[in-house]
């Protein structure tokens, strides 16, 4: 046997122990020094053999294969994961479908040129009604087509609230056409959070509604300099007062982008949701950095002061046409494709200390852009891999019509091929990392098929993981 190519450690030298973590098993124990020291002995170049092993080494071998942590060979284990990799791709047991209702937006972020800026809303898609009915329609043909046992239904934007009636039609309809089926429904919208009213939820409750997701950009008045309305106004207090309204009807996480002049307002944030009412209500809090237009800052040689961010799309014109906004739980959207490590890390830390979930830095994906059933359609019916390509008419990959022109058939077979991970050599993240963002990887180096890294971030996480496992384990044992 030998050690498998993810496995991942911390050592916990207050206990002369180890926290292990087999990445592709998800496998994780706290183990003593020598236990950890046999694994090593195990590495392919350590040569070691099974028949070296005494009968008690034996026994500790045994249990660690059963968790992944030594494997029959790494040549079997890179082929277990392709596998793996194949039926994620390939998996039908759920549908997910994001729908952009419209890529208007009744905010002016000062980081987004898709908002209230200009003369933009004028022309920026909305979907109609009749457009609404062509995708229920699609979707239906996809749950017979899959025969999908759940169905996944997120509303976008823009602000998606700014479209009420198609969002009410498709809910509406994704509700029968999954109850004729005996699929259960999951609806999540992600807002701003300016129009969610009681009303809104009321609505869309019997048809599924789980969960809101809610963005606010640092204390109040962080937020209102982050995100104000066009003339100026603060949406702070407005937003609060409605999440307030609505927390006891259903899920809400809040979400928040930072860049730096804003991300020492975080704890502030974070200590008014701990005061408020509905603080034990909130499924998740989770922040992302800002991707701003604009030349980066070289990450090893960052400006004093300064988060290294990457620019959105050239032209200014914003990256896909989506709202910048991340969202999502899990894989839905991706909320984590521009990492930037120290501050995440430290939000994340933050967070935890005051006692609200949020996502724990390793557990990150495979994204479900690696998903075939996992679709984005925008305003116009067009279809996405995900949302952070909804706009870039070239990289559209079909038409909710069934129409497909050539160019979104070539799209569509660079979409098909994406396995980014193939770069990554041994590293131990490949599992739940997949070779990072493909957004990211398109935007920041023309190549959705070259790995975007972030494997600082990941041992951080780890580390934090660890000492929280270990502690769990030490109460247990109390």
């Amino acid at each position: 046997m030998q050690s498998s190519i993810f496995n991942v450690r911390v050592p916990l030298p207050a206990r002369d122990e180890v926290f292990l973590m087999n990445t592709f098993t998800d496998a994780q124990l706290v183990v003593s020094s020598d236990v950890a020291a046999l694994l090593d002995r195990m590495a392919p170049e350590s040569a070691t053999s099974d028949e070296t092993l005494n009968d008690e080494e034996l026994g500790i071998a045994a249990e660690l294969a059963d968790h992944g942590f030594l494997v029959e060979n790494r040549q079997r284990e890179r082929e277990a994961l392709n596998a793996y990799f194949s039926r994620f791709r390939e998996d039908t047991s759920e549908l997910r479908v994001t729908v952009l209702t419209t890529l208007q937006c009744n905010f002016a972020c000062d980081y987004c040129f898709q908002g209230d800026h200009g003369d933009y809303n004028k022309f920026a898609a909305k979907m109609s009604l009749e457009t609404a009915g062509a995708v229920a329609r699609w979707i239906e043909d996809r749950l017979d087509e899959t025969g999908a046992k759940g169905f996944v239904l997120t509303f976008f934007g823009g602000e998606p609230l700014l479209n009420l009636p198609a969002m009410y039609e498709l809910a509406e309809r994704a509700w029968h056409a999954s109850q004729v089926r005996g699929v259960e429904l999951r609806i999540s919208i992600i807002t701003n959070g300016l129009l969610l009213t009681p009303q809104v939820v009321d609505r869309l409750l019997p048809f599924g509604l789980k969960g809101v997701k809610v963005t606010l950009d640092g204390d109040r008045d962080t937020h209102n300099r982050m995100r104000p309305l066009r003339g100026g106004q603060g949406t702070f207090d407005r937003i609060v007062e409605n999440v307030r309204r609505v927390a006891d009807k259903v899920a809400i996480s809040i979400g928040g982008n930072f860049d730096a002049s804003s991300v020492d307002s975080y704890p502030a944030l974070l200590d008014f949701l701990l005061e408020q009412e509905f603080a034990d209500k909130l499924a998740k809090v989770a922040f992302k950095p800002i991707i701003r237009q604009g030349t980066p800052v070289p990450a090893a040689q960052p400006a004093k002061g300064a988060i290294p961010l990457t620019a959105v799309g050239t032209n200014g014109k914003p990256l896909g046409g989506t709202c910048m906004t991340a969202a999502g739980s899990g894989s839905s959207v991706c909320d984590t494709c521009h990492f930037v490590d120290e501050k995440l890390s430290f939000l994340r830390e933050e967070t935890q200390k005051r006692g609200f979930k949020t996502i724990d830095g390793v557990h990150m994906g495979p994204c479900e852009i690696h998903k075939r059933h996992a679709y984005t359609i925008g305003p116009d019916g067009a279809l996405y891999a995900c949302p952070g390509f909804t706009g870039e008419k070239g990289l559209s990959v079909g038409h909710i019509e069934r129409r497909q022109e050539s160019w979104q058939a070539s799209a569509a077979r660079k979409f098909d091929a994406l396995a980014a991970w193939k770069q990554c050599g041994d590293c131990s993240y490949i599992p739940v990392c997949a070779g990072g963002c493909s957004v990211a990887s398109q935007t920041e180096l023309g190549d959705m098929n070259t790995p975007t890294c972030h494997k600082s971030s990941f041992d951080s996480a780890l580390v934090a993981l660890a000492h929280k496992s270990a502690s769990q384990l030490m109460e247990t044992v109390q």
